[in-house]
């Protein structure tokens, strides 16, 4: 008897507590990227605690699990390129794909990515594109076709940039007629000097939550992702959302596990809560980015389906492109960023 009230005191202790350890998750996602409303309810329905964190960069990212060697983290959200940088250098873990079984509501079309074939590394979350955001009242978003009209000199201090030196180079490269993936050091320092005469009309840098300086009235036009302008649209229906001439920027946000996460179990249980056409849905409304969940899609209303600014026509996608990572050619781009935003 003793023996047995030994092994429950034992259990009690110490099994308890690695059970309590074993229920959480540690996920590292986008700023404002994932309704509060639907973490509380996948810890409701799986007692697993989901502690969240979120940075405004790629870089970010990838500076913190590079500098955690894969560890300290269960689920991150990496951009495209970024999935395909991440993999490289064996930061990701190998996925088994037969543990989702949400993954068939997944589009085809959104799957076997250059940049991830066979979705080894990664899963889509969402999509969207980067283009022009214009504030009606204040200037005609008819005269606003194309990247270049944010060099125009009658906005001097009126323009606002992501705080993201791939989404700004690319940008320049593509007003000087070069590929916004360029990996030449010639262009790459064209841009930069492109960028340059830019600044006098830039306000400022803001990638946390661009759309804020726009309802503010701080900017009136600039660089902003589509779902952000969703979202500043819902606030007023003066700000129009603008495909550029050139090409706007496409991407896909994914996601992965760290190679060294601990919670590998728990990470497979949110990607597969989060692939449910309910749940896809329900993010694709609140956040205001494209779904690449096809039965997601289907439930949505039709004055979202049909919203250009989420679900753009193949008109506006005209000359638009994926970033792709551009390797050891990033420190290129970082060193003219420095000097960019530094005036140095």
């Amino acid at each position: 008897m003793k023996k047995l009230i030994w092994m429950l005191l034992i259990v009690f202790l110490f099994g308890g507590s690695a059970g309590a350890k074993d229920k959480v998750l540690y996920f590292y996602n986008w700023s404002e990227y994932l309704p509060e409303s639907l973490i509380q309810e996948f810890t409701k329905e799986t007692g697993i605690k989901v502690v969240y964190t979120t940075y405004d960069s790629n870089e970010a990212l990838y500076a913190k699990i590079k500098l955690l060697a894969g560890e300290g983290y269960d689920l991150v959200v990496p951009s495209s390129y970024y999935v395909h940088k991440m993999s490289k250098e064996g930061l990701l873990l190998k996925l088994d794909l037969a543990r989702l079984s949400n993954f068939k509501n997944l589009n085809p079309r959104h799957l076997n990515k250059p940049f991830d074939p066979n979705n080894q590394f990664s899963i889509p979350y969402l999509w969207g594109s980067t283009g022009i955001v214009v504030n009606s009242e204040e200037i005609d978003p008819g005269k606003i076709t194309s990247w270049a009209d944010l060099w125009k000199p009658e906005f001097k201090g009126k323009v606002l940039l992501l705080n993201d030196v791939r989404d700004v180079f690319y940008m320049s490269l593509r007003v000087l007629g070069y590929s916004g993936n360029s990996t030449n050091p010639e262009e790459i320092k064209k841009a930069y000097e492109k960028l340059d005469l830019l600044m006098p009309n830039v306000r400022l840098f803001n990638s946390d939550t661009p759309r804020i300086p726009y309802i503010s009235g701080e900017v009136q036009l600039g660089m902003i992702w589509n779902g952000e302008a969703y979202m500043a649209q819902e606030e007023s229906n003066k700000f129009k959302y603008i495909y550029p001439k050139e090409g706007a920027i496409l991407w896909m946000d994914n996601l992965s596990i760290p190679k060294k996460a601990k919670n590998i179990d728990n990470a497979y249980k949110l990607m597969d809560f989060l692939l449910r056409p309910e749940i896809a849905k329900a993010i694709s409304e609140e956040i205001g980015y494209a779904s690449p969940n096809q039965e997601a899609v289907k439930l949505l209303e039709a004055e979202v389906r049909e919203n250009r600014t989420i679900y753009p026509s193949e008109k506006d996608l005209a000359g638009a492109d994926f970033q792709v990572d551009i390797g050891e050619t990033i420190t290129v781009y970082e060193k003219y960023w420095e000097k960019l935003k530094t005036g140095r």
